[in-house]
């Protein structure tokens, strides 16, 4: 389930906006101007899958978008869940590494090919919690501060976009504000 929900940078209890819509998603992001957009999903991209294998499924869409925005890095970042210690070790380290509010110096854009991530962009006093699941592309524009959350039990396979090779490099503000706001798991448990 795709989801938006808005809430004041100093109020994270109150819902300014909550919505499933697609359309109304992508009006309310494009007035900052992050840009949301659909994908066909390609069952070909399973988790697990090679990264050449999923950049394959979804050569015609990665090419145009490179192509358009002049983009020359891509690469697919993916945790799916695993039994034992490691995986829970490496699953809380890569979680841990984004909770904190931050921004890049290039655009940030990521497709979902399979499972479920939460941008936390910080636009204009509010938090804008994008919940992305499998077929959405959000790009975010370089300098946005914002956080990213994958879930106590991360499940994803996203394709990355850069100009560069170090553009995921992330320039941490040092500010608490993401600890106050709910966590991927609390936002999609709260809509059931």
């Amino acid at each position: 389930m795709t989801l938006l929900q808005v809430m004041p940078d100093d109020a994270p209890g109150e819902t300014v906006l909550r919505t499933e819509d697609e359309h109304q998603i992508g009006k309310a992001l494009e007035e900052h101007g992050v840009a949301f957009r659909r994908w066909p999903v390609r069952p070909a991209a399973l988790p697990g899958m090679a990264q050449e294998e999923i950049l394959d499924a979804y050569r015609a869409e990665v090419d145009e978008l490179c192509a358009r925005d002049g983009l020359v890095v891509v690469d697919v970042a993916q945790l799916h869940p695993e039994e034992g210690p490691e995986w829970v070790e490496k699953a809380a380290k890569a979680r841990s590494t984004f909770l904190d509010e931050h921004r890049h110096a290039e655009d940030e854009v990521r497709y979902f090919a399979h499972g479920t991530g939460c941008f936390y962009l910080h636009l204009d006093g509010r938090v804008y919690a994008v919940v992305c699941t499998a077929g959405d592309l959000l790009s975010v524009p370089a300098g946005t501060r914002h956080w990213f959350d994958m879930g106590e039990r991360p499940d994803f396979t996203a394709i990355r976009f850069f100009k560069e090779k170090d553009g995921w490099v992330g320039d941490f503000t040092g500010s608490p504000i993401s600890q106050d706001f709910p966590r991927l798991d609390e936002l999609t448990e709260s809509g059931r």
